[in-house]
């Protein structure tokens, strides 16, 4: 399968430890603990979908910590 031309790779880090049931908000994302915050990661198509994660996590109350990005 190929990447989308705008693709990228992103790192998104929230504050605390999140459980399984808020894991299920961001489908093809991985999740990993890294102290007391949660990074998920995973390639997304655009910056459409980039907001649609942001937008997912201010709905949920989560407090964004940093985002970063690789790729073209």
């Amino acid at each position: 399968m190929t990447k989308p031309a705008n693709s990228r790779r992103y790192e998104i880090r929230v504050r605390g430890v999140l459980g399984e049931t808020l894991l299920q908000a961001f489908p093809g994302l991985q999740a990993r603990t890294e102290r007391c915050d949660t990074v998920l990661s995973g390639e997304l198509a655009d910056r459409a979908a980039l907001h649609g994660v942001l937008a997912q996590i201010e709905s949920l109350g989560l407090e964004l910590l940093e985002v970063h990005s690789s790729g073209k």
